[in-house]
């Protein structure tokens, strides 16, 4: 089984950067699309950036687009999250997820989640 582990996350000031990674404890993401999801408090968790298997197509959220990079590394089973120009309203937890499906912006379409990684951004 595919058990994405998130790390990376901490307090960074406002226009400050963090680069989140994810990788597996279980199975590799081979044939997975991966994607990156948040859920700040009193929130729904949201979309934030996602990742085909082959890492041709990329997509985000409107809110980071321009600020945030996703990539992955398939040789080292890991993805991540490059994260510029934070706001405060960034701060959330960030959650890895592996995908078997096409809708990579759907939350449903994913078949296993990480435990999340705590990002605060202070102004």
């Amino acid at each position: 089984q595919v058990q994405p582990v998130e790390s990376g996350g901490g307090l960074v000031q406002a226009g400050g950067s963090l680069r989140l990674s994810c990788t597996t404890s279980g199975r590799s993401f081979s044939g997975y699309g991966l994607g990156w999801f948040r859920q700040a408090p009193g929130k729904e968790r949201e979309f934030v950036a996602a990742i085909t298997w082959s890492g041709g197509t990329t997509l985000y959220a409107d809110s980071v687009k321009g600020r945030f990079t996703i990539s992955r590394d398939n040789a080292k089973n890991t993805v991540y999250l490059q994260m510029n120009s934070l706001k405060p309203e960034d701060t959330a937890v960030y959650y890895c997820a592996a995908s078997g499906g096409a809708r990579l912006r759907v939350e449903e379409e994913y078949d296993y989640w990480g435990r999340g990684t705590q990002v605060t951004v202070s102004s």
